[in-house]
């Protein structure tokens, strides 16, 4: 019986993450699979990936993680901000691969039928680290411990003045888009950034929460009708439940964190869980 699947952070610059991709299939016959961001740097690299994805599964959904909107100086494709994030969704227009500026796909198989909505959503440093109650005392935190996100210097927002600018217009649209679907709609969330911020408690460093979410996402599980909230960035695959939906963390990591955990990485995870606890 086909499924639907979610990965995330798959970092393909990495070589044994490739392989791992290389490696990677379906589990049966019509699978979906939610690549929720962060697919590598290098724009060639996400082409790659989501191309052999694409061509192993029923459907592909990707939404864009901070590590695709990065310029560095060894791509050859040097388009920076929304300019960056149209290309990508250019090339995934062309391998067939849903974006969120497309037509969210209907999952008609077990469980559903679920709108798959595809977000891209961003972060606006209101995750802040306590002692912070503005952006700028929440940086200045983050830059006194040493703990400053590489985005600062990668992921540049134009036309928009900051990222937080950018996170808003984002918002703005995908909350706009959720609200025109149907009453009762039931709906699968995907985001690379979690929507809430209870998965970021855990974090080593505090100071980085910053840079992983807005807490004007929060109550959108509940407003949109979601079974399902899946996300990535945090390198700490896991389930969380929240007013009786789960949200999912689905990724792989960088290869010294997942070798932490076993010998591979742990690969596609199912996203519609039952009940608490499954």
């Amino acid at each position: 019986m086909s499924g639907l699947y979610g990965i995330s952070d798959l970092h393909v610059g990495f070589p044994d993450n490739r392989a791992f991709v290389e490696g990677l299939r379906p589990v049966a016959d019509g699978d979906w699979l939610i690549v929720a961001g962060d697919v590598g740097e290098r724009f060639a690299d996400v082409e790659w990936t989501l191309r052999t994805l694409a061509g192993r599964f029923a459907e592909v959904l990707w939404v864009p993680g901070n590590h695709e909107l990065w310029t560095t100086r060894d791509d050859p494709v040097a388009l920076r901000g929304e300019a960056r994030y149209r290309r990508l969704v250019e090339m995934c227009r062309g391998l067939g691969v849903h974006t969120p500026e497309d037509p969210y796909p209907v999952w008609e198989g077990e469980g559903g039928p679920l709108t798959i909505a595809p977000l891209f959503v961003l972060y606006d440093y209101t995750f802040r680290p306590d002692g912070a109650d503005t952006k700028e005392e929440a940086l200045k935190l983050a830059h006194e411990a040493g703990i400053v996100c590489t985005d600062e210097v990668y992921l540049h927002p134009d036309p928009y003045p900051t990222r937080d600018a950018w996170c808003d217009a984002r918002i703005a649209y995908s909350e706009r888009r959720l609200a025109e679907l149907p009453p009762g709609t039931r709906t699968v969330l995907v985001n690379h950034w979690p929507l809430i911020r209870e998965p970021t408690r855990v974090l080593w460093y505090p100071e980085f929460a910053q840079w992983c979410g807005s807490e004007r996402t929060a109550d959108w599980h509940v407003r949109f009708g979601a079974v399902s909230v899946v996300y990535g960035h945090l390198h700490i695959p896991r389930t969380i439940w929240s007013e009786g939906v789960p949200h999912v963390e689905v990724s792989v990591g960088y290869p010294r964190e997942w070798r932490k955990r076993g010998e591979a990485p742990q690969g596609l995870r199912p996203v519609l869980l039952e009940e608490e606890g499954s």
